[in-house]
């Protein structure tokens, strides 16, 4: 007789009612299942949590928080440990102003490899085991093992395939990908299981609110095509460089920072000495790779050193320079935005095959310093297919390089980006910006848009033909500015906790001071914003 392998055991079990289950509870009560997976300070902290809500003024008050806020049904979701984390506080925030919450997850460790159903189902019970310590605040809902048809719409099938495509794309951070994968097969699957079983609960409960992070990519772009299908209002969170702020979107996925209506509403309004002393401050920090006040970025390596210097150090002369700045390859914030490539990869092939048939003018390529922390190809590595022998007119600027990219745009007549914040400061220092991906500034009303590859390629001609006559007027220098304001210090809101820095931030606003008079001053509109009431912009 062949001797089962343990492997093999553990698949066979993940079928069998119970057996997981058992085996944690009779082997590892209240112990996480892999150090991947440990939601051991998670679960030292809600109990401590949830004696502040009950305690706190807003809670034991509760007729002035449901007249201040109604008493909505909100089913929160998430998944990965430090979204859980985070999402846990949030949702036993909202049931301290008086709502009823409903916090559902799945318990997977990594987005990007197998699990057998075996731990899988341990992993399960043992969030929830976790999770249930925030009763009466929290209702947890396991998503795992919600039932449900294995058939949902062939709308939702479509969605669920450019999400799975997504992640593929996010994950190996290229945007060609192999649709027979293991990697997409294994997105594909949770994805559709997610769709299933969120498809099922959804339209039976039919909460009045779904929050969930991102909103694009993983089980939570799922979760949002789900909502979006059954017409549950949804509201999406992430975090940008800024403490104490959040990014939202209601009914939209907030990492395509839609500021539209943002736009529409203060665009006439002139900045203030103070407020375009604020922008002026924060450029300057960009520019000089320092810090400044609650950003916690450095968005240069090194300090700038003027445009003579820049000249120098990348070898350029006299003709035309056009600076194309670049994003990280399948970053979530360039998947599925293109206006007319198929993607940003087409984009960056096909221009520099333009500048190598123009000889008279001078690309200068900086690629993204973000690739230095990220494991995908690099854009150089797309410009040497499309180039194998890159002509002396086309420079890049790897990731790593000792230049600082504002040096660059001083001196640079045209600049090409898909949605890099670059392309807005360009436009804020008068140079002409040509931007071809669906950034949140495009069609603000100091770029060049172009629609089509005949659009695009007429621009480029008649810019590099005389680029002086495209230079920025002052009132279009003027509008970059305002939206700059608009996009770094009204779009954010007011939030306590950053994901990132989220247990230092629960020291300083703990459940007590937050759902106090001085919390509730500060934040009160975000969470109106969180539980689905129009934002006032």
């Amino acid at each position: 007789m062949r001797l089962v392998s343990k492997q093999a055991l553990k698949e066979l079990l993940g079928n069998v009612p119970l057996t997981a289950e058992a085996y944690w509870y009779l082997r590892q009560p209240g112990r996480p299942v892999t150090p991947e997976f440990t939601l051991d300070r998670l679960q030292s902290a809600i109990p401590d949590w949830r004696d502040q809500v009950l305690a706190s003024q807003l809670y034991q008050s509760k007729s002035h928080s449901q007249q201040a806020h109604g008493n909505k049904r909100i089913f929160i979701f998430a998944t990965l440990r430090y979204w859980l984390e985070h999402a846990t506080a949030l949702g036993m925030a909202l049931a301290g102003l008086g709502h009823s919450v409903s916090l559902s997850y799945l318990p997977y460790a990594r987005w990007q490899e197998p699990i057998d159903g075996f731990n899988l189902r341990r992993q399960n019970v043992y969030t929830e085991n976790v999770l249930e310590k925030a009763a009466p605040l929290l209702k947890v809902v396991p998503l795992l093992t919600q039932s449900g048809k294995s058939r949902i719409p062939e709308a939702l099938e479509k969605s669920i395939e450019i999400v799975s495509l997504r992640d593929t794309q996010y994950t190996l951070q290229v945007e060609d990908v192999n649709l027979d994968s293991s990697l997409y097969k294994l997105r594909y699957q949770r994805n559709k299981a997610a769709a299933i079983a969120a498809f099922s609960y959804l339209r039976r409960h039919n909460p009045d609110v779904l929050i969930l992070p991102n909103g694009t990519i993983l089980e939570f772009g799922v979760l949002y095509q789900v909502a979006h299908y059954l017409g549950i209002p949804t509201v999406t969170y992430e975090f940008g460089e800024q403490r104490e702020r959040i990014w939202l979107a209601q009914n939209a996925e907030v990492m395509r920072q839609e500021t539209t209506e943002l736009w529409k509403s203060r665009k006439a309004e002139e900045l203030s000495d103070e407020q375009l002393d604020q922008v002026r401050k924060l450029y300057a920090a960009r520019q000089h790779a320092s810090l400044w006040e609650n950003f916690a970025r450095r968005w240069q390596g090194v300090p700038s050193e003027g445009g003579a210097h820049v000249r120098l150090a990348i070898n350029l002369d006299e003709r035309p320079i056009v600076l194309l700045a670049t994003n990280v390859l399948g970053d979530s914030l360039t998947l599925g935005r293109q206006v007319f490539s198929d993607s940003m990869t087409e984009w960056l092939q096909r221009t520099v095959s333009y500048f190598a048939s123009h000889p008279q003018t001078q690309l200068v390529v900086r690629i993204h310093p973000g690739e230095l922390i990220t494991k995908g190809p690099s854009v150089a590595d797309v410009v040497h297919k499309a180039l194998p022998a890159v002509p002396e007119n086309i420079h890049l600027v790897p990731a790593d390089a000792k230049v600082n990219t504002y040096d660059i745009v001083e001196i640079a007549d045209l600049g090409l980006v898909y949605t890099t914040t670059v392309g807005m400061e360009m436009a804020m220092s008068g140079v002409p910006v040509i931007v071809v991906g669906n950034t949140h500034y495009r069609l603000k009303g100091f770029t060049l848009d172009p629609t089509s590859w005949d659009a695009y390629f007429e621009l480029l001609s008649n810019v590099l033909t005389d680029p002086h006559q495209y230079h920025l007027s002052q009132e279009q220098v003027d509008l970059a500015w305002r939206y700059a304001y608009r996009f770094f210090f009204d779009y954010p809101h007011p939030f306590p906790w950053h994901l990132v820095h989220f247990w230092q931030d629960i020291e300083t606003w703990p459940f007590s001071r937050l759902l106090s008079d001085e919390g509730f001053s500060g934040f009160q509109r975000t969470f109106n914003y969180l539980i689905g009431k129009p934002i006032h912009w």
